[in-house]
């Protein structure tokens, strides 16, 4: 670890450079939707969020054979009641937690996937509605209503302490709470990173295109980049050569603070060629199964070292 005077200071933009995309421009633009690739309705479509519809024909359905699944309460701090939800494998003995932190969508129906391919994979996988306090993210179709109304309101120590909950619920209710993973998707990229920059109890993190370089806010003080000499646990990054919002340029300034403040390795980030903002969500367009795929056994991989030891 070298000295932290040695460290490059960064100062969050007061407004995002022209070249930097705002997140609901960024999803909007990079998930722009090709009406010849829906899927057909049903139970299953309509498991997606309201800003998530027409649903992609790529969208995977992983099957709950051998899992356990359920819908429950957590108690946070504050005496809030989240509601989560949990796939874990149904016979096994107590598995590795992973927390899996939601888009700016909410817990919608690729997120209750994503925990089920943990759980096939061995975890215990759980997913807490981190803006419940403020609305119902999956029942909002625009975007900038969705930013505005719940996701601007969810402040960064409201998320770290509701996920400090969620590993305290999990390892009494089946979850092995001495090992602990992270992974988010979007918005909840970013949460990760700082969950990792928060908690001396994480094992490791998988970040897929969470913001380094962003706005302050008095709500979400925290900046990404601002962290790096804070980072507790492993971090594997998973970005895309073609986004917008997150351009390679702010990954490219994030591996080089990584290296000084001696994260790297075993920090590492990925930048997947041809894939762009959201490449891993199959539910929509801008899916990119060489990317997603690839990005899948790097995750499974990391956690297989660092969380399942």
């Amino acid at each position: 670890m070298t000295d932290t005077q040695d460290q490059p200071e960064y100062s969050a933009p007061d407004r995002l450079p022209p070249d930097r995309l705002a997140e609901d421009r960024n999803w909007i633009d990079s998930t722009g939707l090709d009406r010849r690739r829906l899927l057909v309705g049903g139970a299953f479509a309509a498991g997606f969020a309201a800003a998530c519809r027409p649903v992609s024909s790529s969208a995977v359905q992983t099957s709950g054979d051998g899992l356990k699944e359920e819908t429950v309460s957590i108690r946070a701090s504050d005496g809030f009641a989240m509601p989560a939800f949990v796939a874990r494998p149904a016979h096994a003995k107590a598995a590795p937690i992973i927390v899996v932190v939601h888009e700016i969508f909410g817990v919608h129906e690729w997120i209750r996937d994503m925990c089920r391919r943990f759980a096939k994979a061995g975890y215990y996988a759980i997913a807490p509605d981190l803006f419940a306090r403020h609305g119902d993210a999956t029942s909002v179709a625009d975007f900038k209503q969705l930013i505005a109304t719940i996701v601007s309101k969810a402040s960064d120590a409201q998320v770290l302490k509701d996920i400090d909950a969620t590993y305290g619920w999990a390892g009494g209710h089946g979850g092995d709470g001495r090992r602990r993973g992270i992974t988010g998707f979007c918005w909840g990229g970013r949460v990760v990173w700082l969950y990792a920059a928060h908690s001396r109890e994480l094992d490791a993190g998988v970040a897929f295109y969470g913001r380094l370089i962003s706005e302050k806010t008095d709500l979400q003080p925290l900046n990404v980049i601002e962290q790096v000499s804070a980072l507790k646990a492993p971090m594997l990054g998973q970005y895309g050569a073609l986004d917008k919002g997150i351009p390679v340029a702010d990954v490219e300034k994030m591996q080089a603070a990584l290296k000084i403040a001696g994260k790297a390795p075993p920090d590492a980030i990925t930048v997947h060629p041809g894939a762009d903002h959201g490449f891993m969500a199959d539910y929509r367009p801008s899916y990119n199964e060489a990317a997603a795929k690839a990005a899948w056994q790097a995750t499974l991989g990391w956690f297989g070292k660092y969380v399942k030891k």
